[in-house]
């Protein structure tokens, strides 16, 4: 009979704490919205394939001057460093709350010197070891200790998140470099011409055969590109030191090789003009599902909604008893009112059953906090999605209007500096004036850098294509 009652008693149990759910683990249910990378040309023709979040950040940045920046940066980076020491904290935290299963023990060792009117000193000592432990019965310990392993996945990926938002960084600032050297390269050889036909203004007004405006606005065009020269240079110097702090270094020169040296993320890339860099048959963005399990941002996300899941379940276990068992073993001369010597064996063992009954509201307040935060990063998490959708929209927008432009940039180069030539001899054999020359050399010249910005602003967005699809991860 005793048997029977025991065991309804366990049935009963177990049936309660399997109808409150208390130790369901944590199941992802948030619909995903449907097309989540929208439906543009761009994005079909993108979809399908390996995607590029596969391959790891030393396959798609293949320069190798660019990979021993970014492995020094990764190496150095304080906020990377302050990540991984985000870790080792939650490590720790997660080791506490497995160890919480265990008893706890003190030794707490006592000595009591007594004396009485005449009576000789008293001496009583006690020497007990102390024991506490909890019995996880409804979830409590259980619960935390799961929140406590969401957490620290959290930490794990931040520091992933981390990692990749300084390769992107990185990678940006170099190939900032190299534009901003072509650009310096450019504006140099624009310098030595535009100085070349400066002189032959002035020996032409030397001569009489033009008036002195023509010499003042040919000077006023050739010092405009002097002045470009210094900002670019200090444009090279700032992002040189932005990359030295990414290093935790004191400034110094960024070594890096020459643009288009280096395809950015597949060989049949390399010396192209733009075409085959910012095409979208290259860049494979694979499928939606892939993207969700790789970008650091939507995994955070999911690991937020698996702690303050946890975190309502630890709230609800409030409410049922908590058990605790609690002895003490020790040897001691004090036996009350009597001292005796030698000492004896002390045992003692309590157990103890607490029961909230009413706790002034706090257990109710913490469990409509938790189920409202559980709530609120639920919606968070769908909106993730949602903005992760359309980062990778936009950069393939991106690409594909610096592939189109790219192509316009080029021509134009092409024509403009075939009319820079003609205008020129024209000039020289007296068929045209200096207004035609300093449009055209203008021109060319205002060309020819944004046909460079333009090939930047493809590779930047490449990068961010890369990134929106969680690369840069591994």
């Amino acid at each position: 009979m005793k048997r029977l009652s025991v065991f309804f008693i366990a049935a009963a149990v177990s049936f309660l704490l399997t109808g409150c759910g208390i130790y369901n683990k944590y199941e992802q249910k948030n619909e995903i919205p449907a097309d989540v990378m929208g439906t543009s040309q761009d994005v079909q023709a993108a979809q399908g394939g390996t995607s590029l979040s596969q391959m790891t950040w030393r396959e798609f940045f293949i320069d190798p001057l660019l990979q021993q920046l970014i492995e020094q940066v990764l190496a150095n980076n304080t906020d990377l460093n302050s990540a991984r020491i985000a870790v080792e904290k939650s490590e720790a935290s997660l080791k506490a709350a497995k160890m919480a299963y265990l008893p706890s023990l003190y030794f707490s060792p006592q000595g009591t010197l007594a004396k009485f009117d005449d009576n000789p000193w008293s001496k009583t000592y006690n020497l007990p070891l102390q024991m506490q432990m909890d019995v996880d019965v409804f979830g409590s310990i259980t619960n935390k200790k799961r929140a406590a392993k969401a957490v620290l996945l959290q930490a794990q990926v931040r520091e992933e998140a981390i990692r990749a938002n300084l390769i992107s960084t990185t990678a940006q600032q170099y190939y900032m470099l190299q534009v901003l050297d072509q650009q310096l390269e450019i504006l140099t050889q624009t310098d030595s011409l535009w100085n070349a036909s400066l002189e032959t203004e002035k020996t032409l007004w030397e001569n009489g055969k033009i008036y002195s405006t023509a010499v003042n606005q040919m000077e006023s065009s050739y010092l405009n590109v002097k002045t470009q020269i210094v900002d670019v240079r200090r444009n090279i110097r700032g992002v040189e030191n932005a990359i030295c702090r990414l290093l935790a270094i004191s400034p110094q020169h960024i070594e890096r090789n020459k643009w288009g040296s280096s395809a950015l993320h597949h060989p049949q890339a390399e010396g192209d003009t733009g075409q085959r860099m910012f095409d979208t048959q290259f860049l494979k963005v694979g499928v939606p599902a892939a993207m969700l399990e790789q970008r650091p941002d939507i995994r955070m996300a999911n690991h937020a909604m698996e702690e303050a899941f946890y975190n309502t379940q630890a709230a609800r276990s409030a409410f049922f008893p908590s058990i605790s068992l609690q002895g003490v073993a020790g040897w001691t001369n004090s036996a009350g009112s009597v001292v005796v010597n030698p000492g004896k064996l002390l045992l003692n063992a309590v157990g103890s059953l607490t029961q909230p009954i009413f706790a002034r509201g706090r257990l109710l307040s913490n469990y409509k906090i938790a189920k409202l935060t559980q709530e609120d990063l639920q919606r968070k998490y769908v909106q993730t999605v949602i903005d992760a959708g359309n980062q990778v929209n936009d950069a393939l927008a991106d690409c594909q209007a610096a592939r189109e432009k790219h192509a316009y940039y080029h021509r134009q180069v092409e024509v403009l500096r075939e009319a820079y030539v003609g205008t020129h001899e024209l000039m020289d054999n007296g068929k045209s004036n200096y207004l035609e020359v300093l449009t055209a050399q203008e021109s060319l010249l205002n060309a020819q850098l944004s046909e460079a910005m333009n090939m930047y602003n493809g590779s930047q967005a490449v990068i961010a294509l890369y990134i929106a699809l969680g690369g840069g991860v591994k």
